[in-house]
């Protein structure tokens, strides 16, 4: 990469996160950003987004990274539209992120139930359990508050 193709500054791990977390939500909700500066969402059916923050054992990030690619196959499989999973990179080395997009409640619980059913999930869970490469793991469902989602920077671009 050249010096003049590296960025004006260097993100810090707040934006860093946000930004992670941020593009996740916009491929939940079937939104392209590189379409437009105000990106429209093109499906209207992924109501909700379960993101998933993982403790990790940091001497173990890449079985996790396993684990996680795992889930590629498994979860759409079982019902679940599969946003991500994200690995520590910079800042914090125990701290990874899942997100998964669902109709609604009633469909992740459906999903919840062909996964336990699942031969390769199961085993993909017993990997992790016997390895112990999750210290702790805690589910939110987030939806978007209405008019603050992919609303783009009203500054001009600097050239």
């Amino acid at each position: 990469m050249s010096s003049s193709s590296l960025p004006a500054h260097s993100m810090n791990r707040r934006e860093a996160i946000a930004g992670t977390i941020g593009a996740g939500l916009a491929l939940a909700l079937g939104c392209d950003a590189r379409a437009s500066l105000n990106p429209v969402p093109k499906r209207k059916d992924m109501k909700i987004t379960c993101i998933i923050r993982y403790q990790i054992d940091p001497f173990q990030r890449n079985a996790f990274k396993k684990y996680a690619e795992n889930w590629g196959r498994i979860i759409p499989r079982c019902g679940g539209e599969l946003v991500g999973y994200f690995l520590p990179y910079e800042g914090t080395n125990d701290v990874a992120w899942g997100l998964i997009a669902f109709e609604s409640l009633a469909a992740y619980e459906a999903y919840r139930v062909r996964l336990k059913a699942d031969t390769e999930g199961q085993a993909n869970f017993a990997m992790a359990q016997e390895k112990h490469i999750i210290l702790r793991e805690e589910r939110n469902f987030v939806e978007v508050a209405e008019g603050t989602f992919g609303v783009a920077s009203s500054l001009p671009a600097k050239g």
